[in-house]
């Protein structure tokens, strides 16, 4: 009997050509233009459709007013907000690629992630202006930085600061302001081909890359998403997450403008007022990645807590091990799950509302995606049952990433044989069903967010007496295959390091969630015979009795003592 397949997804528009951003909000305009798309609690703003059209227009024809033309990239660093919905919207309605950028990130990661892409505007919160200004050579191409939200006081010492760095600086009004003349700037034809942004993503033995979306990529994405979870005009998608991150944006944000649903952007993630939110928005389809569901469980129930229209949500991946307690806690009808990545879009997907073998991703999407298991090292495809890496390619042009920004070495590796190599690793089952089994990549998850172990180690060589380090992730302490940054290192001869000092050093230099857990001191890494470092072994050890460690991530939006 041939494997089973997913064969529930049906394309929202059949001509691929409308597959682009513009054609879309354009057409939920003119068919939904009075019913709510963008739904922001937090601030009690609501825009309707047609609204929402308007506004991206003026967005757009302001950065083409700015000298923007279609091709330039857009740096986007805004914590959750109406604004970077606008922001995204105006940049597709201009023919601009957008480049999220994580919102904790300084520094190297930062300059990295700048230099790469080359933006030619900017829109930041204030609260990030020192940053830039510190990492400024890396930003030269940013003819404007654009200040979104804060308060006048916030906006002007942004903005000096900025300025003190000589860049260009306005406000989110002026941009708006710019392109208040629907006459003054003509909006360019956008194709389903043009690029619509570009993600980036851990790095492995490298820095993060980023991966370059046409428009019909990141379509079929959301429009997957659209059949995942059965979105209709009816449904109310709400989102946790930030919007620099997939999960919120092409998996939440743009599935509701396909399907003309509702969409509801909290200002971030709370497990403790997650059944809330659901309740209070009407959210009948959610999402959550990582650890999420698991810390929304170990909250104490409450006789509320499946008083809501909740009646599907999106877990990649899926804690097993609560299933059901959850869906019964909640009154939850059906979970659903995938594997995929940025570049891929979800080649892998689990039928809505039916019962899959503990812990399957899902089934191949073979209507769309040629999908593949083979040997590491041959690209030989291996036997059924046996593990091996998860090679892709799309059957329709466009709708997979076309590479790396400004990084051809990267994307040849990744383009082996004319297959896309994901680097995981899985195994099938007879049945059609795959399942995740380990990475054989170098990337680490930790709290939801992808870290480039490369990264982290560049960020603590920079330390005078560390001399080499190796981070590699070891489990965590929670369900649904999270990860622990634990980091080795040689010291300097002579050199007196303590575990407080490089986590010290590491909250100046990284992000928050990628400052190591744990740290061990060694007299010397093991090593192949070219000098690579066995990270595997390093695995293997895990965290040994000499580790020291400083307790678990702090979440999102808190801070250490």
């Amino acid at each position: 009997m041939a494997p089973r397949s997913y064969d529930q997804f049906r394309p929202t528009f059949s001509d691929r050509r409308l597959w682009n951003t513009p054609a879309v909000l354009r057409h939920r305009a003119q068919t939904h233009g009075e019913r709510v798309y963008l739904d922001v609690p937090s601030t009690g703003e609501r825009y309707s459709y047609g609204e929402t059209l308007e506004l991206a227009e003026r967005v757009a024809r302001g950065l083409l007013a700015a000298g923007a033309v279609p091709g330039d990239r857009l740096l986007i660093m805004l914590p959750n907000c109406s604004a970077y919905i606008l922001a995204w919207l105006g940049s597709s309605l201009a023919c601009m690629a957008e480049v999220p950028i994580n919102t904790a990130y300084r520094g190297s990661f930062l300059e990295h992630q700048a230099a790469t892409v080359e933006p030619k505007l900017a829109l930041i919160h204030p609260d990030y202006a020192a940053r830039f200004a510190e990492s400024a050579e890396a930003a030269r191409t940013v003819a404007r930085f654009y200040l979104v939200g804060g308060d006048s006081a916030a906006r002007a010492a942004a903005a000096a600061t900025l300025r003190d760095a000589e860049f260009a600086v306005s406000d989110w009004d002026d941009l708006l302001a710019a392109g208040a003349d629907g006459a003054a700037v003509d909006l360019p034809a956008v194709r389903h081909c043009d690029l619509g942004a570009v993600f980036f993503t851990s790095g492995t033995t490298g820095p993060s890359k980023g991966v370059m979306m046409p428009h019909a990529h990141m379509h079929l994405f959301a429009d997957q998403c659209v059949s995942l979870t059965r979105l209709t005009d009816a449904d109310v998608y709400m989102s946790t997450g930030p919007l620099f991150h997939g999960n919120s944006h092409f998996l939440a944000a743009q599935p509701a403008l396909i399907a003309g649903a509702r969409y509801v952007l909290q200002e971030r993630f709370s497990a403790s007022a997650w059944a809330a939110q659901i309740r209070d928005s009407g959210a009948t389809v959610t999402n959550f990645v990582g650890v999420m569901m698991d810390f929304v469980w170990q909250q104490p129930p409450q006789p509320g807590d499946a008083e809501n229209a909740l009646r599907c949500i999106f877990a990649a991946p899926t804690a097993s091990g609560i299933l059901g307690a959850f869906k019964a806690r909640f009154g939850v009808e059906a979970f659903v799950e995938v594997f995929g990545l940025t570049e891929t879009c979800m080649p892998i997907l689990s039928p809505y509302g039916e019962p899959r073998p503990p812990g399957a991703a899902g089934l191949a999407n073979s209507d769309w995606f040629d999908v593949r298991l083979v040997d590491s090292e041959t690209d030989e495809e291996v036997p059924v049952g046996e593990l091996g890496e998860l090679v892709v390619r799309a059957r329709c042009p466009w709708t997979q990433s076309v590479g790396y920004y400004n990084m051809p070495e990267a994307t040849q590796e990744a383009w082996r044989n004319l297959w896309w190599h994901t680097g995981d690793g899985m195994r099938r089952d007879a049945e059609g069903w795959y399942y995740f089994v380990d990475r054989l990549k170098d990337a680490i998850r930790r709290r939801g967010e992808n870290i480039s172990s490369y990264e982290v180690e560049q960020a603590l060589l920079a330390h005078p007496g560390v001399a080499e380090a190796a981070a590699v992730a070891v489990p965590a302490d929670q369900e649904a295959g999270e990860d622990e940054v634990l980091v080795v290192i040689v010291a300097e001869p002579d050199a007196a390091l303590t575990a407080e000092e490089i986590w010290r050093y590491g909250d100046r230099r990284l992000p928050y969630f990628a400052v190591p857990r744990y740290l061990r001191f060694v007299a010397e890494l093991p090593k192949t015979p070219s000098e690579k470092v066995r990270k595997v072994e390093l695995r293997a050890a895990g965290v040994t009795a000499d580790s020291h460690d400083r307790g678990p991530a702090p979440r999102r939006g808190s801070r250490r003592a």
